[in-house]
């Protein structure tokens, strides 16, 4: 089976656009989002669905409010500063912490896609840091625990 397969056409939501520059400049490689609720409803918890090209990754990042990540395809990566890379799939929940500085991805070999859902949004928008290099991309260090 062909790893690094588009699995756009087999997931649960849509794949949507491109990420549009404001976004796509806090990333290494090619992302798409499709927002499943907008952040400026009366909800106030925007999730979007994001899908990563093989190898892409975004930038490290902060939120101050908190995220979740659903993972519903592929393999990825989700890093927290110092600690090792964690290999993600289909099924795992991350719940990153208000101000925890991390990043996530999509293996080289293989497609990812995971809900976003931003939390406790009112205490902030995300504080995008420096990019995850290729040098560091390159040496993971990766566990396989449970989220």
């Amino acid at each position: 089976m062909d790893k690094s397969k588009d699995l756009s056409e087999s997931v649960i939501f849509p794949k949507g656009e491109k990420l549009p520059e404001q976004f796509s400049k806090y990333f290494t490689g090619t992302a798409y989002l499709s927002m499943l609720v907008p952040g400026d409803d009366e909800f106030n918890c925007p999730i979007g669905n994001v899908t990563f090209e093989p190898g892409c990754r975004n930038n490290w990042h902060k939120h101050p409010g908190g995220q979740i990540l659903l993972v519903t395809g592929g393999r990825g990566y989700y890093q927290e500063e110092g600690k090792p890379a964690q290999e993600l799939k289909p099924g795992d929940v991350v719940k990153i912490h208000p101000h925890v500085k991390h990043w996530h991805g999509a293996t080289a070999d293989s497609w990812f896609v995971h809900l976003s859902v931003e939390t406790n949004v009112t205490a902030g928008l995300a504080e995008w840091l420096e990019p995850v290099t290729d040098e560091e991309y390159k040496n993971l260090k990766v566990t396989r625990e449970s989220q």
